[in-house]
């Protein structure tokens, strides 16, 4: 019996938690979200270091991840792509001028001033180096 209390108790402490976790996006934040993306009514929310607020969900079964200020304003969209989803420029660079490095993360990013770019993560001597691709191979970083 203290065994079913306790399984009830900790289920509604989750579903609370989780409903917690999804109000906390103030309402220009959701408002904005509904906008950019009509019929996505499932993101879990999540606030970054800097305040701004993440979403997460899925569109096609791709997960992606947008940011948010908290006036609601859109900062980004970011979606991991495996690396031979590049254009080929930024592969052609990346195989001229980082060939000795190791890719640990490719995003496909959206930005709302930088437009679309390419992020791709290399490790150098442990540690991580972030390079902005435009898709002609432009570096913007």
């Amino acid at each position: 019996m203290k065994n079913t209390i306790l399984i009830v108790l900790v289920t509604i402490l989750s579903f609370n938690c989780q409903s917690t976790l999804n109000a906390q996006a103030p309402d220009a934040v959701k408002k904005t979200f509904q906008s950019k993306y009509p019929g996505e009514n499932d993101p879990d929310w999540e606030k970054d270091s800097n305040g701004n607020y993440e979403s997460h969900f899925k569109i096609d079964g791709i997960k992606y991840r947008a940011d948010f200020a908290p006036n609601g304003q859109w900062i980004e969209t970011e979606t991991s792509i495996d690396e031979d989803e590049l254009p080929k420029a930024i592969r052609d660079v990346i195989e001229a001028e980082y060939s000795d490095e190791d890719i640990t993360e490719v995003e496909k990013v959206e930005h709302h001033s930088k437009g679309l770019f390419y992020d791709v993560e290399f490790k150098k001597k442990g540690k991580n180096m972030d390079v902005e691709f435009r898709a002609n191979g432009e570096i913007i970083q």
